[in-house]
C-alpha cells in the first residue's frame, strides 16, 4: 500500500527542507526522506561527539538576499550569535592574513617575489590569453602566473584533486569574480610598493566596485545543523513529514495518470511505497538518473558527472584559547591537510570547558587511499600534520574522530557544462513535476543561501501550478542574471536579483 503526498522532497538538506518549509506554510502535504539514520541537514548537519559538536565544512550564515535572512530568523529566532569572521593562509612555513595586508604580503614573501607577482600581473594583462578554458588559464589572466602558481595553484589541486588546467574557467570565474586573494596582494603590494600620491585620488565614475570580504556573520549557537533540525520539527507540526533512514530506490511516472511512484529502501530492512504529484530532489544528478524507471537517455551523461569527497579529522585539544581563526587555508604543498576549522572560534557552545576541537579537512575522492583509510591512520596524520604546522604539538590532542563527508563538491571539469545542460533537457522535457534543486541537485556549486533560493523559488512553481521562475539562473555570486524571457527584480531591501515573471506570465498567472 502506497502513501500518498502532494509533494515527496529526497534529501532533508539545506534545499530540500527549505522547500518542505516553505509549502507546508501553505498546507501542501509534503513528504521529506533522508539516507542519513541520525542527522538532518546533509553537509550543514552538526556532528556531535563526546560533548564537542562541530560543523562540517564551516557554514557563515551570511547573505546578500534579505528573503533568505528572513527565513533563517523565522526558522531559529532565538538563537542566533554575531562571529566575528577572521581567516589566514598558511603558505611555506609562514602564516598570511586574509585579505592580506602590506607589510605581510612584503615581509613574509620578500621584495624580490613581491616585484616578481607585480611583473607577472602586468604582463599578464598586456599580453592575456584571448579565451581562457580552463581555471589555470583565468587566474593567470586575471592576476598573473606567479600569484598562480603561489596562492591558487597548490590549495586549488588540493580540493579538487586534478590539475588547475583540467578544472573548468567557470569555477573560477564564479568563486573569484570581483575580488579574491589575487586581488587583496595586488592592492597591498601596490601600496607598499609606489610612493603615496601615486595612490592618491578618488576613483573614476563607473569604475568598477571591488568586492570586499565580510567582517562578521550570524551563526547557530550551536552550530548549522541547529538551524535544520528546527527547519524538520516546524515542518513536521505543520503535518509534513521527515523520515530518516530512508534510501530512494526507484522513482518512475505515470504520464496518463500524472503521478509518480516511488520506492524506499530503510536501514531496518523494510521497504516503502509512496505516491507523488511533484518529486524535488537534491540528490546528485547522477544518483538520481540512476534511479528513474525507465533508463533517462541522458543516464550516460550523468555518469560523466563527478564529485569531490571530504573527511574532517576532529582533534580535541585541552587547551582553551588556540587561534582566533574561524578556519586557515593551508596552501603549502609540504602537508595533505588543505584547511583547519577551529570550532570554538565558530561558537564557544560548541566545546566542552577548558577545551578546543579543531577540524583538520582532507579533500578526496571516495574510495581512494584517504577515504579509505582506518580512522587510527587518519588521526595519527592528522596530528602529525597539525604539530608540523605549529598550531598544537600532538601531545596537546587528548581524543579524535573521523567524519566522511562522500559527494561534498560537484566537480567543474571541462565537460560538466554540456553534461548538466543535456541532463537538464532530457529531464525538463519528460518529467515537468520533477525539480531539481540545490548544489548536488543542480550540480552547482552553491552555497548554502545559493540552494536555499533555489528551493525557495521551486516552492513558488509548485504552489503557482507553473514554472515560472528559473532556477538555473541562481548563480553563485550572489546575483541572478537576466536570461531568456525572464525580467529580474530587486528584492526589497536586498542587494540580490531575484527571477521574477515576466508581464505575459503575471496576466496568466
Amino acid at each position: 500500500m502506497s502513501t500518498h503526498a502532494d509533494v515527496f522532497v529526497i534529501g532533508a538538506g539545506p534545499a530540500g527542507l527549505t522547500a518542505a518549509y516553505c509549502l507546508t506554510k501553505e498546507n501542501a502535504s509534503v513528504i521529506v526522506i533522508e539516507k542519513d539514520p541520525v542527522y538532518v541537514g546533509g553537509i550543514s548537519r552538526t556532528v556531535e561527539y563526546n560533548g564537542f559538536m562541530f560543523d562540517i565544512g564551516g557554514h557563515r550564515f551570511f547573505s546578500k538576499a534579505k528573503e533568505v535572512v528572513d527565513l533563517w530568523q523565522e526558522i531559529l529566532p532565538d538563537d542566533f550569535i554575531e562571529r566575528p569572521r577572521l581567516s589566514r593562509i598558511y603558505y611555506g612555513g609562514k602564516y598570511y592574513s586574509y585579505p592580506l595586508s602590506a607589510f605581510e604580503a612584503l615581509s613574509n614573501l620578500g621584495l624580490f617575489t613581491s616585484a616578481a607577482c607585480m611583473l607577472s600581473f602586468a604582463y599578464a594583462k598586456l599580453l592575456p590569453i584571448e579565451r581562457p578554458g580552463n581555471f589555470h588559464e583565468w587566474v593567470r589572466n586575471q592576476f598573473g602566473e606567479k600569484l598562480f602558481s603561489i596562492f591558487f595553484k597548490t590549495y586549488t589541486e588540493k580540493v579538487w584533486g586534478m590539475s588547475c588546467d583540467e578544472i573548468s574557467a567557470d569555477w573560477a570565474a564564479q568563486r573569484i569574480k570581483g575580488l579574491d586573494l589575487g586581488v587583496a596582494v595586488m592592492s597591498a603590494l601596490k601600496k607598499a610598493l609606489l610612493p603615496d600620491r601615486m595612490m592618491r585620488g578618488k576613483p573614476k565614475a563607473g569604475g568598477p566596485v571591488v568586492k570586499t570580504l565580510i567582517e562578521s556573520f550570524q551563526y547557530p549557537r550551536r552550530g548549522p545543523g541547529m538551524m535544520w533540525e528546527a527547519a524538520s520539527r516546524k515542518i513536521q507540526k505543520a503535518g509534513g513529514k521527515v523520515l530518516k533512514g530512508r534510501e530512494l530506490q526507484q522513482l518512475s511516472y505515470d504520464h496518463a495518470g500524472k503521478l509518480w511512484h516511488i520506492e524506499v529502501s530503510c536501514t531496518d530492512g523494510r521497504s516503502e511505497s509512496y505516491t507523488a504529484a511533484h518529486v524535488i530532489s537534491s540528490a546528485p544528478v547522477r544518483e538520481l538518473t540512476e534511479k528513474i524507471t525507465p533508463s533517462p537517455i541522458s543516464r550516460l551523461h550523468a555518469r560523466q558527472l563527478r564529485y569531490r569527497d571530504f573527511l574532517t579529522v576532529a582533534l580535541m585539544v585541552k587547551k582553551p584559547d588556540l587561534f582566533p581563526d574561524n578556519w586557515i587555508y593551508i596552501h603549502d604543498p609540504s602537508v595533505q591537510v588543505g584547511r583547519v576549522q577551529n570550532f570554538r572560534s565558530w561558537s564557544p557552545e560548541m566545546v566542552r570547558p577548558g577545551m578546543s576541537c579543531l577540524g583538520l579537512e582532507y579533500f578526496c575522492f571516495e574510495g581512494d587511499g584517504l577515504w579509505s583509510a582506518p580512522d587510527a591512520e587518519l588521526i595519527a596524520l592528522a596530528k602529525k600534520e597539525i604539530a608540523k604546522i605549529g598550531l598544537i604539538a600532538e601531545s596537546d590532542v587528548t581524543d579524535a574522530c573521523v567524519v566522511r563527508q562522500p559527494k561534498a563538491y560537484p566537480v567543474y571539469d571541462e565537460n560538466y557544462r554540456d553534461n548538466v545542460a543535456i541532463v537538464r533537457r532530457d529531464l525538463e522535457g519528460l518529467y515537468p513535476t520533477l525539480h531539481m534543486v540545490g548544489r548536488n541537485g543542480m550540480h552547482k556549486y552553491n552555497n548554502q543561501d545559493h540552494a536555499m533560493m533555489t528551493a525557495m523559488l521551486t516552492a513558488k512553481n509548485i504552489l503557482g501550478g507553473a514554472r515560472v521562475y528559473d532556477i538555473w539562473n541562481v548563480n553563485e555570486d550572489a546575483e541572478y542574471h537576466e536570461a531568456g524571457g525572464s525580467g529580474v527584480r530587486q528584492a526589497l531591501g536586498s542587494e540580490r536579483l531575484v527571477p521574477q515573471k515576466t508581464k505575459t506570465e503575471t496576466a496568466a498567472a
